[in-house]
C-alpha cells in the first residue's frame, strides 16, 4: 500500500517544465544503520546516500550539516544566543556551561564517493567536502560515510533527557547533505533557526536496548518482530537489543524519539491515514492525550478540504523535544499540557506538513512562507474545532483580531525588520518571531481581503496542489495569487515583504454628501467603506488601487454597492461622493471586517469614538 500510494506522486529527481522554464531539483536517498549506546549517549552509524545531480551544473564540492556540533561552548549557536538582546530562554547561556560529557558532537570517520576516499574539513556545524572527480549534470553517485556522535543534553530541539523525562528526542541527529538549487549551495551554519533539505527516500535501521519504544518518521517495517509497543502481544525472552526498521518516501528529513515509558496508541483516520500517539501516561498527560485522537481526526478532515490532501500514509504525535517542532510524518511536542494547549501545539506542528514538509520553501530565506502560512492554517483549524464543539471557546469569524493588534503595536515600535531578512540574521528574536509567524500569517489575511474570500480560498488550495514537492519561493506564490485573482500584486509583495511600511487610513472629513479619506501610512491598500444609514441599511463603497489593475467582487449583500474609480497610490487624499446626505447616515467605517491591517484603526470610523455597531432594524 505504501509503495503503491507513492507511485502516484511526482518523482523527486526529475526535470520538468513550469511556466515554460526548465525546473529541476536534487535527489538524495538515504540508507542508514545506526547503533545507540544509551549508557554513554553515543551513536555509531553507517550512511549511504545515492545522490543525483539533476542540476545543469558541475559540482566540485559537497556540504553536510553536522547539527550536534552546535551544542558546544563557543559554537555559533552559543555565541549568537549570548549576544542577542532577547535570547531564546531555552538556550540562553546554557550551551556555554556544558561539560565534555554533556556536549553534542558529530565526527565523520570516513567518507567515500563511488568507493574513493574524499578529503573534507569540519567548520563548526558544516562539513566541507572537496571532490577530486566532479559530479557532472545528470550523474548519480554513491556517498558512503561512517560517523559517530555524542547526543547533547536537551537544550534546543534535539537531545537527551528533556524536561519531562523523555530519554531521546532525535532531531537534526545525522550528517545531512545540504541543499543545492538554482541559487547554489545552502550550507547555513546551525544557530537554532530554520531548515532546508533535499527530498528523497529514507531507509533507516536503529539498533538499541530493547527496553525502548521508538517513534519515527515513516512506516515501521518490522512491527511483528519488535512486538513491544506496536503489537498486542508481548514477546517472551526479549533480546537485549532490537533493531527498528523504518522507511519513508518523499521526505527531506528523518526524526526519531525513544523512551522506555512511552504509551503508544493509534487510530485510523476517516481517510485511512494512520495516526500514532506516543506519550508518558501520568496525571499531567492522561486526559488530554486520550482526547487528542478524536480531535486530530476532525482536524484532518478540515485541513484536507481547506488546504489540500495530506499525502503521507502516517503521522505521529510524539512527546519530546523542548516545545513543538515539526518533521516529516511526525512532530515532537512537550506533552504535559492542558487539552487546549496540547491540541494547539499539535495542530500547528501538523500544519507544517503542508507548508514545509510538502511545499518545503527555503526556510532560511522565506521563514514567513512556512511559519506564517502554518500559523494561519492552525488558527483557522483551531477555530473550526471550537465551532464543531471539539474544544471549548468562542467561535470567531475573525480569529486573528488579537494577532492583528499585536502586530500593529510592534510595527509601530521601530523594532520591526523586513520579511526579506535571512532567518539567521534578524537582529532580535522578537523581530524574527513577529515577522515570520505573525506578519507571515497576516500576509494571507491581507490577500484574502484584497482578493475576496472565495477566490483566495481556491487560490490557497491551488498553490498547494501546483507547488507540492517543488520548493516554491515568494515569486512562485505571488505569481499564482495574481493568476487566480486576475490582479497585479507585485506592489503588495514589495511593500509587505521587502519593507516595514505600514497601512494607516483615516476618515479625514465628512461634509454634506462628500467623504474625504486620507492615506496616512506608507503602504497603499484597496478600501471597503461601509456606510450604515439611520434605518439600519448598509451601503458598500469599494475603492480599488490603480496598482491592482483589477478588483474583487462584493463578499456580502448590501442595500447598495458602488465601485469607485481606482485610487492612484501617490495621491494621499481621495474624495467619495456619497449616495446619501449626512443627515441620513448613522456611521461610516473603513473595513468593518478588520482584515485590512490598519495600524491605527481608531480613525477609521465616523462619527469619531463610536464603539458599537448600529443595531439592525
Amino acid at each position: 500500500m505504501f509503495k503503491h500510494y507513492f507511485s502516484q506522486l511526482l518523482l523527486v529527481g526529475c526535470s520538468f517544465s513550469i511556466f515554460g522554464q526548465s525546473y529541476w531539483q536534487q535527489e538524495a536517498n538515504y540508507f542508514m544503520d545506526v547503533n545507540l549506546d544509551s549508557g554513554r549517549h553515543h551513536l555509531k552509524g553507517k550512511q549511504t546516500i545515492e545522490y543525483s545531480n539533476n542540476s545543469p551544473d558541475t559540482l566540485t564540492k559537497l556540504f553536510y550539516h553536522l547539527y550536534f556540533n552546535a551544542f558546544q561552548p563557543n559554537s555559533e549557536m552559543d555565541l549568537r544566543s549570548r549576544t542577542l538582546p532577547d535570547p531564546d530562554r531555552r538556550v540562553g547561556d546554557r550551551i556555554s556551561k556544558l561539560s565534555s560529557e554533556e556536549i553534542g558532537y558529530q565526527r565523520v570517520k570516513s567518507l567515500t564517493m563511488n568507493g574513493k576516499r574524499l578529503v573534507y574539513q569540519e567548520e563548526g556545524t558544516i562539513l566541507e567536502v572537496f571532490l577530486k572527480q566532479p559530479i557532472l549534470p545528470g550523474q548519480k553517485v554513491k556517498l558512503e560515510m561512517e560517523f559517530e556522535s555524542q547526543i547533547p543534553v536537551q537544550i534546543r530541539r534535539s537531545g537527551r533527557n528533556n524536561k519531562e523525562g523523555i530519554d531521546y528526542s532525535m532531531a537534526q541527529w545525522y550528517p545531512k547533505l545540504c541543499e543545492y538549487d538554482e541559487m547554489g549551495w545552502h550550507p547555513n551554519p546551525y544557530i537554532a533557526r530554520e531548515f532546508y533539505g533535499v527530498w528523497g527516500n529514507f531507509d533507516v535501521k536503529l539498533t538499541m536496548d530493547s527496553k525502548f519504544i521508538v517513534a519515527a518518521t515513516g512506516v515501521l517495517q518490522n512491527a511483528a518482530e519488535i512486538g513491544y509497543g506496536y503489537a498486542d502481544v508481548e514477546i517472551k525472552n526479549r533480546p537485549k537489543k532490537h533493531t527498528w526498521h523504518f522507511k519513508a518516501e518523499k521526505v527531506h528529513d528523518f526524526m526519531w524519539a525513544a523512551d522506555p515509558d512511552y504509551k503508544h496508541t493509534q487510530i485510523k483516520a476517516y481517510d485511512g491515514t494512520v495516526l500514532h500517539f506516543f506519550y508518558q501516561e501520568n496525571e499531567k498527560t492522561k486526559d488530554a492525550w486520550e482526547r487528542l485522537p478524536k480531535i486530530a481526526d476532525e482536524a484532518l478532515k478540515w485541513m484536507n478540504e481547506r488546504y489540500g490532501k495530506y499525502p503521507y500514509p502516517v503521522y505521529s504525535f510524539v512527546q519530546g523535544g523542548d516545545g513543538g517542532m515539526e518533521y516529516p510524518m511526525a512532530t515532537l511536542v512537550t506533552g504535559e499540557r492542558s487539552l487546549m494547549s496540547l491540541v494547539g501545539v499539535c495542530i500547528h506542528e501538523w500544519m507544517h506538513s503542508w507548508y514545509q514538509m510538502v511545499l518545503a520553501t527555503n526556510e532560511a530565506l522565506y521563514p514567513w512562507m512556512d511559519e506564517g502560512f502554518t500559523s494561519f492554517g492552525a488558527s483557522e483549524t483551531m477555530d473550526h474545532l471550537i465551532a464543531m464543539g471539539m474544544l471549548k471557546g468562542k467561535h470567531d469569524e475573525n480569529p486573528l483580531d488579537e494577532t492583528i493588534t499585536g502586530y500593529s503595536n510592534f510595527a509601530l515600535s521601530g523594532s520591526a525588520e523586513a520579511l526579506s531578512t535571512h532567518a539567521d540574521h534578524y537582529m532580535t528574536n522578537t523581530a524574527y518571531s513577529v515577522g515570520s509567524y505573525t506578519k507571515g500569517q497576516l500576509c494571507l489575511v491581507q490577500l484574502e481581503y484584497i482578493m475576496g474570500k472565495e477566490k483566495f480560498g481556491k487560490a490557497l488550495k491551488k498553490y498547494y496542489e501546483k507547488w507540492k514537492f517543488k520548493h516554491p519561493d515568494a515569486s512562485d506564490f505571488f505569481r499564482l495569487m495574481e493568476n487566480e485573482s486576475g490582479m497585479v500584486l507585485d506592489w503588495f509583495a514589495q511593500y509587505w515583504v521587502n519593507t516595514t511600511h505600514v497601512t494607516d487610513y483615516a476618515i479625514d472629513t465628512v461634509y454634506e454628501d462628500q467623504l474625504y479619506v486620507k492615506r496616512v501610512g506608507e503602504m497603499p491598500m484597496p478600501l471597503d467603506i461601509v456606510v450604515t444609514l439611520n434605518n439600519g441599511k448598509k451601503e458598500l463603497y469599494y475603492i480599488p488601487l490603480v496598482l491592482m489593475r483589477g478588483e474583487k467582487e462584493p463578499e456580502e449583500t448590501y442595500s447598495d454597492y458602488t465601485k469607485l474609480a481606482d485610487w492612484p497610490w501617490a495621491q494621499t487624499v481621495y474624495k467619495v461622493q456619497l449616495n446619501q446626505p449626512i443627515s441620513k447616515i448613522a456611521k461610516i467605517e473603513i473595513d468593518p471586517s478588520n482584515r485590512m491591517i490598519d495600524v491605527m484603526p481608531d480613525n477609521n470610523v465616523w462619527p469619531p469614538n463610536i464603539k458599537e455597531d448600529i443595531d439592525k432594524k
